[in-house]
């Protein structure tokens, strides 16, 4: 697949076959995150692969965190990005995906070094997702799991010196949405060119 093409078909997917996902594919994947540019050239990041009842229990608390969150949706439900029972649904399974990748960097109470640390595995999340379409896969890059990041901390054994930054379900595709419209797609507000 050509690369602009790459950058085009990604989506943010929140339903998964159930077919389990080679660990080869994986590997790939993980490997063009770890070839992301990072500050400093320190790359920072660590990746947990995350399955079976470990994954369970992470939906299943996630699924809590949704609940609460979402209990004004039902009457508001032009500002939801899906209904609400689905979105518990989504929580509670990570959306049937058969793995979950939880994404690390290092820990630091310096600002400087915290901002480079998450912008530099930022650029590593968005190479894992660029990859997993490559080879026909998909991701959804969440942050929402994190409202209870002390429950994911002691589930995961994730120490002090690390903090997470994003957790992304991955597997094969079960729907496929729409392209999302571009803000700006002309980029007449977002871009200006100085002399």
């Amino acid at each position: 697949m050509e690369f602009f093409e790459v950058i085009h078909k990604r989506r943010s997917i929140r339903k998964y076959k159930t077919d389990p996902v080679k660990k080869e594919d994986i590997l790939k994947i993980l490997d063009a995150a770890n070839w992301a540019p990072s500050a400093l050239n320190l790359q920072p990041w660590e990746f947990l692969v995350v399955s079976g009842d470990t994954k369970t229990k992470m939906g299943e608390n996630y699924g809590k965190i949704v609940d609460e969150y979402t209990k004004g949706w039902d009457a508001a439900p032009d500002k939801a990005f899906m209904p609400r029972n689905e979105f518990i649904k989504f929580a509670n399974v990570y959306g049937d995906a058969p793995i979950v990748i939880v994404v690390l960097t290092e820990a630091s109470s310096d600002p400087a070094y915290r901002k480079a640390y998450l912008e530099s595995t930022s650029a590593a999340i968005e190479n894992m997702l660029l990859a997993a379409v490559a080879v026909g896969l998909g991701g959804c890059w969440m942050t929402g799991p994190l409202d209870e990041e002390k429950h994911l901390r002691d589930l995961l054994e994730i120490p002090a010196t690390r903090e997470i930054v994003a957790i992304t379900p991955l597997g094969y595709p079960a729907v496929t949405p729409q392209p999302r419209p571009r803000q700006d797609p002309d980029l007449t507000k977002k871009v200006k060119w100085l002399d």
